[in-house]
């Protein structure tokens, strides 16, 4: 599994082994197998500035991807790392996923999956913006195949 977990914040305690299974899970499932990426996990503060930075919206999100060699997600925009394929890099905030999570009535865990798997599908050049519905329906069936029930 060539997935870089990375924890900048404090907030919740993270199972890094988790997200990177789940990670490569998703890009398995979309043919993806053997790829790379890195998800960082940080706060809202951090997500505020990246968000205002790269995508001029100043507020938080709960996760951004940003594909490899600076390039539209779905471009033909990555990069290698020795022989392997480099998607980028998923963001998701901690404190947005956790506040999601309690209004949606479930676990921060299970938050924190749904983000990520968001976020490796728009890696992979998914889009729910452009795609009448095509990433939304992926995402649903992944999370009925990938995610446990909690």
């Amino acid at each position: 599994m060539a997935i870089e977990v990375l924890n900048r914040q404090r907030l919740a305690r993270i199972d890094a082994h988790r997200v990177a299974s789940l990670a490569d899970a998703t890009l398995g499932a979309v043919g993806r197998a053997g790829t790379n990426l890195t998800v960082v996990l940080v706060r809202d503060r951090t997500m505020r500035d990246l968000n205002r930075t790269y995508r001029n919206q100043d507020r938080t999100t709960d996760v951004l991807s940003f594909p490899a060699n600076g390039g539209p997600a779905g471009a033909d925009n990555t990069g290698f790392i020795g022989e392997a394929e480099f998607l980028g890099d998923v963001v998701v905030s901690v404190d947005t996923a956790r506040q999601q999570a309690t209004e949606a009535g479930h676990s921060i865990e299970r938050e924190l999956d749904e983000l990520v798997m968001h976020g490796v599908l728009h890696l992979c050049g998914y889009d729910h913006e452009t795609d009448s519905g095509e990433m939304n329906r992926l995402e649903l069936r992944l999370r009925r195949k990938l995610l446990t029930e909690e």
